[in-house]
């Protein structure tokens, strides 16, 4: 893991994907203007686009270089084959482009955040895979599409799991626990037991991790940046930390 500090903010990069050069960050809640609360999407322009501004000067690209998902906690995958129009791309919760100076973005705070680069093909991708998304497989769908529109090999692709909620502070009821088991024939190293019986703990990244090997990407080529967005507090927002009026994180790919 590599930090980055630019125009008083604070990003991490993977090791692995740093190494081979390709752009690609996530951001903390350090140096934010504003009320400090970073949110990159929304109904108006004006509730994210100074955000949008600042991460671009941080970045030294420009803010039209972005391409955000009005993410909903589905499942639905897009290819960006070229600048989008309109401010972001509606319900839709992973993006793939093969197209430099195009940055493809999705926004956390709690959820998991995923880049994925085949360096081969030269195709990136950037998940957003929440509870639903993870049970639904999205990372998987992401891997698939980027195999039937440019022929990427899942085991050339390299992929990092990026701050996120993790095992110990993620405690979910029933209905969390009876899709991963429905979804994952493996779920008992998923769900840890809570003091209430009704609950158990999930391990968001050990099953994104599971579904991407399960596709063919080589474990060894899976990079875990191992921060949880709960616990860390002064680094990362939280939704179950601090509600729904919290910031978000933004983690992006670019091809240069």
């Amino acid at each position: 893991m590599k930090v980055i500090q630019a125009n008083s903010k604070q990003f991490f990069q993977f090791d692995h994907l740093a190494k081979v050069g390709v752009l690609h960050f996530t951001s903390t809640r350090h140096g934010w203007g504003r009320d400090g609360y970073s949110r990159f999407t929304g109904d108006q322009a004006d509730e994210y686009a100074s955000f949008r501004h600042e991460l671009a000067r941080s970045l030294q690209i420009a803010a039209e270089q972005f391409v955000f998902p009005r993410q909903v906690h589905g499942d639905q995958v897009m290819v960006v084959d070229g600048p989008i129009q309109s401010a972001d791309v509606p319900d839709t919760d992973a993006l793939i482009t093969n197209q430099p100076g195009i940055c493809i973005c999705v926004q956390t705070a709690d959820c998991v955040p995923i880049l994925l680069f085949d360096p081969v093909q030269r195709v990136v991708a950037a998940v957003h895979a929440g509870w639903r998304g993870t049970v639904n497989k999205i990372v998987a769908k992401t891997i698939h599409a980027m195999q039937r529109n440019f022929d990427s090999q899942p085991e050339d692709i390299l992929a990092g799991i990026g701050p996120s909620i993790h095992l110990h502070a993620y405690e979910v009821g029933e209905e969390v626990m009876v899709a991963v088991r429905e979804s994952f024939p493996d779920h008992r190293g998923l769900l840890k037991p809570a003091d209430n019986a009704h609950k158990a703990y999930f391990d968001l990244w050990e099953a994104n991790r599971i579904v991407m090997i399960n596709s063919g990407v080589l474990a060894q080529n899976i990079e875990v940046m191992g921060f949880c967005s709960y616990s860390h507090e002064p680094l990362f927002y939280s939704y179950r930390r601090e509600g729904v009026k919290t910031g978000r994180m933004v983690s992006g790919i670019m091809l240069k």
